[in-house]
């Protein structure tokens, strides 16, 4: 079982050799240190950000706390966040040091904007480089569509690889601001990136417009109320790609739902897109152990033939 000074150790360890690139020090989400998986902690350039997903005794809060101040001053920090996930709207707040006015999560020397006092969510996912380095790996020349777009980290990693364009589509209009500043800041992709602000359910023959697509990444929130659910909203889309795709498209599709393993995927692509063959599961970041990789992130590559 992990202790409060095992963890440090490793926490100061693993500082030694950090520079801007993103992180992820310590994940207990996965269960794979038992009694810690109410923690992570992130190593952001010269934040260091922790979340904690429950709560937690007094007398505990009050260790981590000195323990962070050890690794703020060991790493040379300039703030220390602390987001509570458990609280409604997640409420983040400095605890220690000041934040920087601007604030980056750089990830193979790809800079994306972060909002490190944001409720929930920051605009980065760090549990998905692997899928961001495939598409970076596989975007040449082609023309890819990225559904669910968010802050479009997905986009600026295809432009880098050689994307002929990009189509982002999410329903939410401030994320997509935030995705053209995230082109302008790589200096990829600015005049040519196209960003659809639209209900991709509803919107399917405005998105076939800008089609074919080579490379189509598939994103979506487990469930989003009033807009998506895995469970139910998957199939509608998966059933469209014929009219999206190419000849010889490449799909990424995500799932980060614990609760909906790989073949509820497999599935959905069996029934409802034959034409795609089933090709790989990407690896997780080993950063991000997990006790039931199922149950964990779950990026399949499908292509079409």
């Amino acid at each position: 079982m992990l202790t409060l000074q095992t963890l440090q150790t490793q926490l100061l360890e693993k500082i030694k050799t950090k520079n801007e690139e993103f992180i992820r020090l310590f994940h207990g989400r996965g269960g794979f240190f038992q009694s810690w998986e109410f923690l992570t902690i992130d190593s952001i350039n010269k934040v260091l950000s922790i979340a904690y997903f429950d709560e937690i005794e007094e007398s505990l809060e009050k260790q981590l706390n000195t323990l962070y101040e050890t690794v703020f001053n060991t790493g040379s920090y300039e703030a220390v966040i602390l987001q509570k996930r458990y609280l409604a709207k997640a409420p983040s707040e400095v605890i220690l040091g000041k934040l920087p006015e601007k604030n980056y999560a750089v990830e193979n020397g790809i800079s994306y904007k972060l909002n490190l006092l944001n409720n929930q969510n920051s605009g980065f996912f760090p549990d998905m480089k692997i899928g961001r380095e495939f598409v970076k790996d596989n975007a040449k020349d082609k023309k890819v569509l990225n559904l669910f777009s968010y802050t479009c980290a997905f986009s600026v990693s295809a432009y880098k690889g050689g994307a002929s364009i990009v189509v982002n589509v999410d329903m939410n209009k401030k994320v997509l601001e935030v995705g053209r500043e995230n082109h302008l800041l790589n200096e990829v992709g600015a005049k040519i990136t196209k960003y659809m602000p639209y209900n991709i359910l509803k919107s399917f023959s405005r998105i076939k417009k800008a089609g074919p697509y080579d490379l189509i990444i598939i994103d979506p929130p487990s469930f989003q109320k009033g807009s998506f659910a895995a469970t139910k909203d998957y199939q509608k889309i998966i059933r469209r790609l014929g009219e999206l795709s190419s000849e010889e498209c490449t799909v990424l599709s995500c799932l980060n739902a614990p609760n909906l393993d790989s073949t509820f995927i497999k599935d959905i692509f069996s029934e409802q897109a034959p034409s795609f063959s089933f090709i790989e599961k990407l690896d997780n970041m080993p950063s991000f152990p997990n006790n039931d990789d199922e149950r964990a992130l779950k990026n399949l590559i499908f292509r079409n033939y």
